[in-house]
């Protein structure tokens, strides 16, 4: 048997092993103040003394994962974590946690089983951190034509989750268009209305690594039942699940099902419409279109201007109308994109000394966003490709077929090969009447010259950058 000495002396060696993966102030305000309090060699329990039930909740949350293989290593394999500290009731307005305090043990978890990543183990009411940002609500999602169905439909299931006819709710659309922020909308309503429900917003990423740690655990079923006691689940990106991955697929049928049969709310986020999706089981691609699929798609000249004043109006900083009309006609992009250009320009302006102006807007979008082109056209190509080399339309239409004139139409149609999706039978018709064999010789021509003559190459250079910049 080992005295406390010894203990206390493999206590103080996981700390250091510690303060190792942490910052400085992280161990500081977490670690430091932890005192041991013994070690049950019957049990295999280690037993802690914490100021207050929140440094238990954070641990388990944050470090445990790093904590476990330590505490293996110094206390052997199977050694479980016991928390004590002093509950208010027993100590006065002026006292502090002290080592003669009497304890009480609030929490204790097998450090080989952790059957729920979010809850202070020990207490007998699910309390979970539902996870939600809550800067991602309704009122600070903008709507507009491209969001209005999931913002409604969203909107609905947060006032009666798991009673609508959107059970589940599936939301897709590209990358940047406010998927997330919709979920997470629904969830924080979810809280303000309902307060005793229980929410959980969880990627599909971070669900199957639990599952994968539950498997290597042996406690799947466990994880599995943790899932099914949520009253609403929200899911970010499910195209995740698609792939080699059965057991996870079986395990995420298994919730889904349990949920939806007794009326829990199902909320799901992807970037693929439901008939998109690969390498998914049947019968869960048949549950997913039980519901409503909203999508979300870019935004509007209209949205846009909504978009940049709301996020002005946040920064509290006021932007003229003629910039914010300027970002809204010329950004192609998503509203992440939206939102990252107008606060570089706020950056650009307020670091720099600089006014708002047409001309810092320019400025910011060139180096920061993609921005919006007009479509590149075979009559624009020829048009682009005739200026250049100084022939006018008609004799570049004309049946001549001098080399000055040939290798411009061989030009122009190589370069709407490599810049506009018509197929060549197309582009032929429309320089020369040429048939699809004419423009894949072509092409096959000018990609030589490319290769072999480096005047021509430069000259081919400056006619796309002349294209790009339409």
């Amino acid at each position: 048997m080992l005295d406390a000495t010894t203990y206390n002396d493999k206590w103080q060696k996981c700390l250091t092993h510690i303060k190792d993966q942490v910052s400085d102030d992280e161990f500081v305000k977490w670690f430091k103040p932890i005192v041991l309090h013994g070690f049950d060699e019957k049990s295999k329990a280690l037993q802690l003394r914490v100021p207050n039930e929140n440094y238990v909740y954070h641990i388990e949350r944050e470090y445990i994962s790093s904590l476990r293989p330590i505490i293996f290593k110094l206390f052997g394999e199977r050694t479980k974590l016991r928390y004590y500290f002093t509950p208010e009731s027993e100590q006065t307005q002026s006292s502090t946690y002290t080592a003669e305090a009497t304890p009480k043990p609030i929490a204790q978890t097998d450090t080989t089983k952790i059957k729920n990543p979010f809850v202070i183990p020990g207490i007998k009411r699910l309390v979970i951190d539902p996870q939600l940002n809550p800067n991602l609500t309704f009122e600070t999602f903008v709507e507009g034509e491209c969001n209005r169905l999931a913002r409604s439909a969203g909107l609905a299931v947060a006032i009666s989750p798991g009673t609508t006819a959107y059970n589940p709710l599936y939301i897709f659309g590209d990358s940047g268009l406010g998927k997330t922020h919709v979920a997470q909308a629904i969830g924080m309503e979810i809280k303000q209305r309902h307060p005793d429900l229980n929410v959980l917003y969880v990627s599909m990423n971070k669900f199957q690594a639990q599952y994968t740690t539950a498997l290597a655990n042996h406690e799947p079923n466990d994880f599995i039942n943790f899932y099914q006691a949520m009253d609403v689940l929200i899911v970010d990106d499910i195209q995740e699940l698609s792939g080699n991955k059965p057991a996870t697929q079986q395990a995420f049928f298994n919730v889904f099902n349990s949920l939806h049969l007794r009326g829990k709310q199902v909320i799901l986020t992807s970037d693929k419409r439901p008939s998109e999706l690969k390498d998914l089981s049947e019968r869960l691609l048949t549950r997913f279109k039980w519901g409503l699929a909203a999508e979300l798609t870019q935004p509007d000249v209209e949205t846009k201007v909504k978009i940049i004043r709301n996020k002005a109006a946040r920064l509290s900083t006021p932007i003229p109308d003629e910039v914010i009309n300027f970002f809204a006609e010329h950004i192609n992009g998503n509203v992440r994109e939206i939102e990252g250009a107008l606060s570089a320009l706020i950056a650009n302006a307020s670091f720099l000394g600089r006014k708002i102006t047409i001309s810092l807007a320019k400025e910011v979008l060139k180096v920061y966003v993609k921005m919006a082109q007009k479509e590149i056209t075979i009559d624009f190509i020829r048009n682009v490709v005739c200026d250049h080399l100084k022939i006018d339309q008609a004799t570049f239409d004309s049946p001549k077929r001098t080399r000055e004139i040939a290798q411009a139409r061989q030009i122009a149609m190589y370069l709407c090969k490599q810049h506009t999706k018509a197929p060549l039978s197309a582009i032929g018709a429309a320089i020369g009447g040429k048939n699809h064999a004419t423009v894949l010789h072509a092409c096959k021509a000018i990609s030589n010259l490319i290769e072999t003559d480096k005047a021509f190459a430069a000259m081919m250079e400056e006619i796309e950058m002349e294209i790009k910049s339409n």
